[in-house]
């Protein structure tokens, strides 16, 4: 009795040891439960508790279930590091339909809409709306956080939900670290060169609206950016000249450490161009912008890209009556770029919808300045120099992949290191006395900074649907094929990389992979593994068995 007293006692006390530490160890090829650096820093330095509700609660499918479980095990993670994370799973649909109508209207006045997910049980198939959400509170704050990724129609049910596991460590690290912030980054956009207004940017600039303060910035009207005034400068889809004291400004910007998104169409290619006529030839945007990014270390071409990986567009076949019959066709100048690279601003992305967009070239520069290939089209692509003659007549014909011979092309590029002055050894004495006034010195150099260039303006402008009543497409909306891009994913990831490069945006690195059962080979062997599983284990116990019989009778037996 004092034997069994005494390890009951060692039992206990190891255990209340275990509740006051935690550790494991990741045995995992791709370290799938080890946070990343930038986050474990974030969570040590909580000072005040942290609630999270999660919404995914109930019965669910397989996938879910696998989501549901890995959400925990994130929340367990970052408890490890931190006390003040404390989290608890709800189910929305639970209670009487009083009870579930006004829960779910009062998740929908915070922004928390339900996805219909189809249920198949014992051969019945049914509707239920659930909510892949967790909702984080810091006081009288709260950021709603979608567990799920988008749901593509070109993936896999499996890939998806392996998608939103693999992001749920910078899902839940962004969430709070934007509660912890202060004060609101600012974003501003230029204006007075023609480039999308406000109407073409208002979903963006909603989902901005979350974390960072948007604001219009026109060049002519400012003496200098100051980058601990402006976050980040974006330059969306420009049709008319920079003067020289505007692209000074921006230089300097550059200079001082400022950060750019550049949207820049090459050629004043368009649908709407072909509305009115048959044909159309484009022209370059006199943008006056070449000599800069060239500087920078990119150069856009003058050309348009062609792939057979491309988004649809409607058109007019005939007409019953009065009534026009429309029907769709690819349309190559629109690829629908599939992101591969490993960075984060593009890793686990789905198609992305670009319209009439240019190639781009890297150039070396004076500076070291490191170039990232963000985006390209497909190995099925072709390129049309200027002038082109833009028709409808190529929809006549199936593509040929013979002409779409050209390869990969270029379409996105993420610039990163210091970055030379488009105006070294030759500024005028007009930028020395604005630059005197303002009390700031020239630079001939940057400090390290980063900005991204994107042949293709439109990739961050919804449809307007109406402009008298303000109503608008989601970013990325096709309307002709009545599905989403990751138009949005792909600028707010480039807007968070370039705000906070060294933040928590690591994580999106991050990569489960996938290991799926090979179906033909498990039918093929079935019988083989059942015969392994079932009768494997009743050897070892037979010969175990044996042994202990043979050790027994021999150790009696003496």
């Amino acid at each position: 009795m004092l034997q069994f007293g005494l390890f009951c006692g060692i039992v206990l006390f190891i255990n209340i040891l275990a509740n006051s530490f935690y550790t494991h160890f990741d045995l995992t090829e791709e370290k799938r439960f080890t946070l990343t650096q930038p986050t474990r820093e974030m969570l040590e330095g909580l000072k005040d508790r942290i609630y999270v509700r999660i919404l995914l609660e109930g019965e669910f499918p397989a996938g879910f279930k696998r989501l549901q479980t890995a959400t925990r095990e994130m929340l367990d993670d970052f408890r490890s590091v931190s006390g003040y994370i404390d989290y608890q799973f709800e189910n929305p649909n639970e209670g009487s339909t009083d009870e579930i109508n006004a829960r779910r209207k009062a998740l929908l006045e915070e922004g928390v809409a339900p996805i219909n997910l189809r249920v198949s049980e014992q051969g019945e198939r049914k509707q239920q709306l659930i909510y892949p959400v967790a909702v984080f509170h810091f006081g009288s704050r709260k950021i709603p956080v979608s567990l799920l990724e988008n749901q593509s129609p070109t993936l896999m049910p499996d890939v998806v939900v392996n998608n939103s596991v693999s992001l749920l460590e910078y899902k839940f690290a962004n969430a709070i670290k934007k509660l912890l912030t202060p004060t609101r980054p600012v974003i501003l956009f230029t204006q007075g060169h023609g480039e999308l207004d406000d109407m073409q940017t208002a979903d963006l600039e909603r989902s901005l609206s979350q974390f960072y303060e948007t604001a219009r910035i026109h060049l002519d009207s400012t003496i200098q950016i100051k980058p601990d005034a402006c976050a980040l400068l974006i330059v969306a889809k420009p049709r008319s000249e920079f003067s020289e004291r505007d692209k000074f400004k921006i230089d300097q910007y550059v200079m001082q450490g400022g950060k750019v998104l550049w949207m820049i169409d090459r050629l004043n290619a368009s649908l709407d161009s072909l509305r009115t006529r048959p044909r159309f030839v484009p022209t370059d945007y006199p943008l006056n912008l070449e000599d800069m990014l060239f500087r920078y270390g990119v150069r856009l071409q003058p050309d348009l890209v062609l792939d057979m990986e491309c988004s649809k567009i409607k058109l007019v076949v005939g007409q019953i009556g009065n009534a026009p019959q429309f029907d769709v066709f690819p349309w190559y100048y629109h690829p629908a770029v599939l992101p591969t690279g490993r960075h984060p601003v593009v890793k686990n992305l789905d198609r992305v919808d670009l319209h009439f967009c240019s190639s781009i070239d890297t150039i070396r520069t004076k500076t070291p300045v490191n170039k990232t290939i963000l985006l390209r089209s497909s190995r099925y692509s072709r390129l049309q120099f200027s002038p082109v003659d833009l028709n409808f007549e190529m929809l006549k014909y199936d593509a040929d992949p013979a002409v779409f011979n050209k390869g990969p092309q270029n379409l996105g590029v993420l610039l990163e290191g210091v970055f030379p002055s488009n105006y070294e050894n030759r500024v005028s004495e007009e930028m020395f006395a604005g630059l005197k006034q303002a009390g700031i010195e020239f630079r001939n150099a940057s400090v390290p900074t980063r900005m991204i260039v994107i042949s293709d303006g439109d990739v961050a402008a919804n449809f307007v649907r109406d402009r008298e009543k303000q109503e608008w497409f989601p970013l990325g909306y096709n309307n002709f094929e009545n599905a989403t891009y990751a138009n949005k994913e792909l600028i707010l990831n480039a807007i968070e990389y370039l705000v906070d490069a060294s933040g928590v945006i690591e994580a999106r690195s991050k990569e489960v992979k996938l290991r799926l059962l090979d179906t033909v080979r498990a039918q093929d062997e079935q019988t083989q593994w059942q015969v392994i599983n079932l009768g494997l284990p009743l050897v070892f116990l037979g010969l175990f068995g044996v042994v202990f019989f043979w050790r027994r009778k021999r150790r009696y037996a003496k």
